[in-house]
């Protein structure tokens, strides 16, 4: 894949790699933007800008990182501007987007695993943004903490740390929500 988009660079065709890159990486980016935002029209709103983004650094970008890294840092650095923008903090937006999850073949067994499933991403979406970060890349992304440090810009040490306080306080929700039943 890497290999694939190094040709297309080499080729000069930015409108060519930005195709590419969107067709790869586009429903990965949007999932990761709606981590962060928690609902779909603002997910997407955002992520036709981040593309934008892209699109505006690829004569910058330098080859020293992966692509999927070098555009999940322009992605989660563009969602942290966003939460801290004056317009995400003034105005809310309205209505709740759910995500909608797999089914199996048996019924009872599918809205019990729904019902699970919808605890574990509820849980994991209440989490502060730099633990729901971390456990998005790690689980969902499937990155690995190397890759994850150097997205966030952060040590591995820190990313680990940020995991373990992570996955503490979702097994103290999810316990919770179990006693409470």
């Amino acid at each position: 894949m890497e290999e694939f988009l190094a040709e297309v660079f080499e080729a000069g065709d930015e409108s060519a790699l930005l195709d590419e890159i969107m067709q790869i990486y586009g429903q990965d980016i949007l999932q990761l933007v709606f981590s962060y935002v928690k609902n779909k029209t603002v997910a997407e709103d955002l992520t036709q800008e981040i593309f934008v983004k892209c699109y505006q650094a690829l004569p910058s970008y330098k080859k020293q990182a992966k692509v999927r890294t070098w555009l999940w840092r322009i992605a989660t650095n563009h969602c942290k501007d966003y939460l801290k923008s004056w317009y995400f903090r003034s105005v809310q937006a309205a209505g709740d987007e759910q995500q909608e999850f797999a089914a199996s073949e048996n019924i009872e067994d599918t809205m019990i695993q729904r019902d699970e499933d919808q605890e574990l991403a509820a849980a994991v979406m209440e989490l502060p943004v730099k633990y729901r970060e971390v456990i998005y890349l790690y689980y969902f992304q499937e990155l690995s903490i190397k890759d994850i440090s150097d997205i966030a810009g952060l040590s591995q040490g820190t990313i680990k740390t940020r995991m373990r306080r992570a996955k503490s306080i979702l097994k103290d929700r999810l316990e919770g929500m179990k006693d409470g039943k």
